[in-house]
């Protein structure tokens, strides 16, 4: 396989799984964080490394490897491998292109890169993608082909869910990055605590399923990832403790990972306080968002460019949690026109390139 963003969460996960599942590792890329790379690359002894600057080249120990360098590089991996399958788990919207070579290429695309489909999931075939996702991988789970009336993800509620709405705006990244349920990067525990990363998954959802019919809802103990209701009238709930090897190994083996244990089961007794809680839009007013983004999917563009610009201000301590909401805002604004024309994955380059231009230079 090949494994992009092998350094973050879910590619060290991954890495681990592959190797449980005796899965050869052809190729693996990387950001920033040479050290662990260089580790990776001695543990699993891949063909191809690449990593995204080529100033970290002399820190770079490929053993024999071949290395390939930024954006291109990565393609060139995804096009010159033999393997079939490729898992796409970059951050942001850097994942995009990888995106449309592995699908171009025609490998199986394993997708725990959100901002592929919110961008750009009118251009994707979800055929061809397995979701690595807890609440999409729950979804599938359930589903099986069966009519449904309507899909539902839960949210843990991130950071601020028990903070009084008023005092949100003010708060800092070290307490945004406190996330009650799970051990993950910073920017989706960000996007956690913002509810972006719940549009990011209802937009999923609407390309994934072919629905409209999503609804969130947050469940405090990340033990219940999704819910259906059925045409029938019957409601089924996918539980499971909140571990990222198990989407990830189905994604990778479906019929390895439905015949061997990947994580405990969940203690039934312990599910005391299992409750569904409405999102409440005064302390996450993002939500509001929902219905428009279903309504009108290619807002996704301006929602993630500003949105990454955002998060990145705000990691920085140069704007406040609440600037996060306003940069988003003002950017929907500024260009909630007729998007119909976003036909090209140029064409969401060009707008994604002006989105952050402005969002940089506001606030």
């Amino acid at each position: 396989m090949i494994l992009l963003g092998s350094t973050g969460t879910i590619g060290v996960n991954a890495l681990k799984v592959a190797q449980k599942f005796e899965i050869a590792i052809e190729g693996i890329s990387a950001g920033r964080n040479i050290d662990l790379f260089n580790d990776q690359i001695k543990l699993y002894s891949p063909k191809k490394v690449a990593i995204m600057d080529s100033q970290d080249l002399p820190k770079l120990n490929s053993r024999g490897a071949k290395v390939y360098v930024g954006e291109e590089g990565i393609s060139q991996m995804i096009e010159e491998s033999e393997s079939s399958l490729v898992l796409n788990a970059l951050v942001g919207f850097a994942g995009l292109k990888p995106t449309f070579c592995s699908l171009k290429y025609g490998k199986k695309l394993a997708l725990a890169n959100k901002e592929s489909l919110v961008s750009a999931g009118w251009l994707i075939d979800t055929s061809k993608i397995v979701p690595i996702d807890s609440e999409h991988f729950g979804l599938w789970y359930l589903q099986n082909n069966k009519p449904f009336k309507k899909l539902v993800i839960t949210a843990s509620g991130g950071a601020f869910r028990d903070t009084p709405y008023q005092d949100i705006p003010s708060k800092n990244a070290q307490e945004a990055l406190n996330h009650p349920n799970w051990k993950m990067g910073k920017k989706i525990t960000i996007d956690s605590a913002s509810m972006v990363n719940k549009l990011f998954e209802v937009l999923e959802a609407k390309w994934l399923f072919k629905t409209d019919a999503i609804e969130g809802y947050i469940e405090r103990t990340s033990n219940i990832h999704a819910l259906i209701e059925f045409v029938d009238g019957s409601t089924t709930a996918h539980f499971a403790i909140p571990d990222m090897k198990l989407p990830i190994a189905y994604a990778l083996d479906l019929h390895k990972a439905s015949t061997i244990n990947i994580i405990p089961n969940i203690e039934l007794e312990k599910l005391q306080n299992i409750k569904f809680e409405p999102i409440d839009t005064k302390k996450f007013p993002l939500w509001n968002l929902k219905d428009t983004l279903v309504k009108n999917p290619r807002l996704g563009v301006i929602l993630n460019a500003s949105n990454e610009v955002a998060v990145k201000k705000f990691l920085e301590s140069k704007i406040p949690f609440g600037g996060i909401r306003i940069l988003i805002e003002k950017s929907l604004k500024k260009f909630d026109s007729d998007l119909l024309y976003l036909k090209t994955q140029e064409d969401i380059l060009m707008l994604d390139k002006e989105v952050r231009i402005f969002a940089n230079s506001i606030l």
